[in-house]
């Protein structure tokens, strides 16, 4: 029996480590430096959100809610956003001090079910099917889950010191126009989930006090100006899911001076009209999410000196027009999620000095520019569709989605196993390759052609070590900053060539291994045959992968806008996702 002579087993050794090094490469390659191909915006559906680093998705109710609901408690992080409806309650409502509690009735008359303190009544869900009788002097009456489905003419006249009426859960059809003539110092009124499919002009005429009314989940398919009749001290006007088909086309504000606030979140609305809001200046809060708007008027704002949110979200807005927020000068919330926006122009938000939160989630923005954003200096919150929107407002403060998995918006590599991992498949891909093709280099092989092809290999697998050695050094470069740096650096010469580095070696460390597996294929199925490339025809094949693999690594350098939505499509450069590139058209351009 012969033996294996010492050289030949130093050259299998040595193409074991070649093809190990290889196939570390590859692992670096899908789940160290190039991990890109992971997108969270892309994996998460909508409605959900990424925990972190981590490709866990959960849904968005559960963020900021108290509880660590992510493996990493990224789903609690970030949490500062205290913009919106809060702020504002906080700066326009007196809450009042607590009193101190009393169980005493003052109250003679009303039903034994009922439960009674001071002058305040609760009926809920005592099976009612009309207004009970009560003693006159009651102040607070709430009636809600009853079965209560008509308001007849006066029918709470008799109660003048009223301020407080709650309805909803009654499933009330039939509001007579005189149902609450009398109570002249009713200040809040809520008739929300009840059957109500018309509010007659003149209804609420002798409500001159009323600041809150709330007609929420209720069939009202339409409103008229004069519905609004009397409510000269309205300051809150809630309307959500009243299947609302249009607004009125002239100054819905015109009986209520005072509006602060106004909700039509959740109907069916499709346009406005330039003159629907033009007599609402006081208004401070305005939501339109989840209708069915199509396109709004150059001018529809114009008149809203003083608004501070204006959510449009959830719409079928396509384009907005170029001063659409002209005049907006306090606005501080503007949320236009959730759009399928085809354009947004380079000045679309200039007016916007002041604002503090902006929501851009759900909306492509194919021709996205650093421009966009740099007026809005008080910014500090922004909410897109992708983490890598992120780079082109460096100078806001909070920015969300916090990661894609690979960068964050402090980090380029986010995650410590990320960075560990960079570090240690460089330092092998590149010393293990490097000893590999020395020690090939003073052994003398039995298969020469075998052992230049091993070299070609280790010299491409060389290529992926530098490039993961330079994404780690940029790293550190960023660490704590990066989203400060990451559109110049996506734009930058560097990133450019360890991206054609890496590519090239990824090219041709696959083409060389499906050579080489080729070739061992043909010896152990047809070991007799003489199917065998000679030394001439490796070369040639060995030549040809290589001017394949430069090729392919090198189309995107041709062009420079292809090339910067190739390779600097994230942090570390490497294209293993590819989206369509959408070119602006003559359109866009002017």
């Amino acid at each position: 029996m012969s033996s294996v002579s010492p050289r030949a087993g130093y050259s299998l050794c040595l193409d074991i480590i070649s093809l190990v090094l290889s196939l570390l490469v590859f692992m670096s390659t899908v789940r160290a430096g190039l991990g890109s191909t992971w997108s969270a915006s892309e994996i998460c559906p909508l409605g959900h959100f990424p925990c972190g680093n981590v490709s866990v998705c959960l849904p968005q109710v559960l963020h900021c809610n108290g509880q660590e609901d992510c493996p990493n408690g990224a789903d609690e992080e970030h949490c500062g956003d205290n913009s919106g409806w809060a702020n504002f309650f906080d700066r326009t409502i007196q809450i009042p001090l607590p009193r101190d509690l009393s169980t005493d009735c003052f109250l003679q008359q009303y039903p034994d079910r009922c439960q009674c303190i001071e002058l305040e009544l609760q009926c809920v869900r005592i099976s009612l099917n009309s207004v009970p009788h009560v003693s006159p002097n009651v102040t607070s009456l709430s009636l809600k889950s009853n079965e209560i489905r008509v308001l007849p003419e006066n029918a709470f006249s008799r109660y003048t010191e009223l301020q407080r009426l709650f309805l909803q859960d009654n499933c009330i059809s039939s509001v007579s126009d005189r149902a609450f003539n009398g109570l002249f110092k009713l200040q809040k009124l809520s008739l929300s989930q009840n059957c109500i499919t018309l509010l007659k002009h003149g209804v609420f005429a002798d409500l001159h006090q009323l600041n809150w009314l709330i007609l929420d989940d209720n069939p009202l398919k339409t409103i008229t100006v004069n519905t609004f009749t009397g409510l000269r001290s309205l300051f809150f006007l809630s309307m959500v899911n009243t299947s609302l088909e249009r607004l009125p086309s002239s100054r819905l504000c015109r009986h209520m001076p005072f509006l602060n606030w106004l909700d039509f979140e959740g109907n069916c609305i499709q346009r406005l009209n330039y003159s629907t809001l033009l007599s609402c200046d006081e208004l401070t809060v305005l939501s339109l999410r989840a209708n069915h708007i199509k396109r709004l008027p150059e001018n529809t704002f114009q008149s809203l000196h003083v608004l501070g949110e204006l959510d449009l979200s959830s719409n079928q807005i396509k384009e907005l027009p170029l001063n659409i927020f002209r005049g907006l000068q306090s606005l501080q919330i503007l949320n236009l999620s959730q759009n399928p926006l085809s354009h947004i122009h380079l000045s679309q938000f200039d007016h916007l000095t002041q604002l503090q939160s902006l929501g851009l989630e759900g909306v492509e923005i194919p021709d996205i520019q650093t421009r966009m954003f740099q007026s809005m200096k008080n910014l500090s919150y922004i909410y897109f569709k992708k983490f890598q929107y992120c780079s082109y407002a460096p100078h806001v403060r909070k920015c969300k989605p916090n990661s894609d998995g690979l960068s964050s918006f402090e980090d380029l590599l986010a995650s410590v196993i990320l960075r560990v991992s960079v570090w240690v498949m460089a330092f092998l891909t590149c010393f293990g390759n490097l000893f590999v093709i020395g020690m090939r280099t003073l052994i003398r092989a039995e298969n020469n052609l075998h052992a230049i092809c091993i070299k070609v290999l280790c010299c491409a697998d060389c290529l992926m070590g530098v490039y993961l050695f330079f994404v780690g050094i940029y790293d550190v470069k960023f660490r704590g900053e990066y989203n400060k740096n990451a559109h110049v650096w996506m734009e930058s010469l560097e990133c450019r060539t360890i991206g054609f580095l890496a590519m090239l070696s990824s090219e041709v460390s696959v083409m060389l291994l499906t050579y080489l597996t080729l070739e061992k294929f043909l010896v152990i199925v047809f070991p007799l045959s003489h199917l065998r490339p000679g030394k001439n025809q490796t070369f040639t094949i060995l030549a040809v992968i290589w001017l394949v693999g430069i090729s392919i690594a090198t189309v995107p350098l041709l062009n420079d806008e292809l090339f910067g939505n190739y390779y600097g499509r994230n942090g570390v450069c490497f294209p293993l996702h590819s989206e369509r590139v959408e070119k602006p058209t003559a359109k866009d351009s002017t």
